[in-house]
């Protein structure tokens, strides 16, 4: 059974650091590309980042540009999201996911695999 759990969120101030991580089971993350998202209350859901299968380019949101940093630990089948020099704005629960087919690229991916959430507050 494919499964996504995410954790790491939580409250932190504006300026502060926060550490997601997204554990796989049921198959092997780094053959997929995986995506992370985020979505405030009365919001769309938005792309933050995404790391391809294909070629293992990273892309990040404008918004987090710079802030923000995708990673990997194969050995644990995990994913990460660094983020850095929070603001209140990106107050929202974030989410992994995974692209329904190996070994593409993150512009053609479709996500079908979708964790729980973990929750990000950012206070000012």
């Amino acid at each position: 059974e494919v499964q996504l759990v995410e954790s790491g969120g939580g409250l932190v101030q504006a300026g502060g650091s926060l550490r997601l991580s997204c554990a796989a089971s049921g198959f092997t993350f780094d053959d997929y590309a995986v995506g992370w998202f985020r979505q405030a209350p009365g919001k769309e859901r938005e792309g933050v980042s995404c790391i391809s299968s294909s070629d293992g380019i990273t892309y990040y949101a404008d918004s987090v540009k710079g802030r923000f940093t995708m990673s990997s630990d194969n050995a644990k089948n995990t994913k990460y999201l660094q983020m850095n020099r929070l603001k209140p704005e990106d107050t929202a629960v974030y989410y992994c996911a995974a692209d329904a087919h190996p070994g593409r690229s993150c512009l053609g991916a479709h996500f079908t695999s979708w964790g729980q959430g973990t929750q990000v507050t950012v206070s000012s």
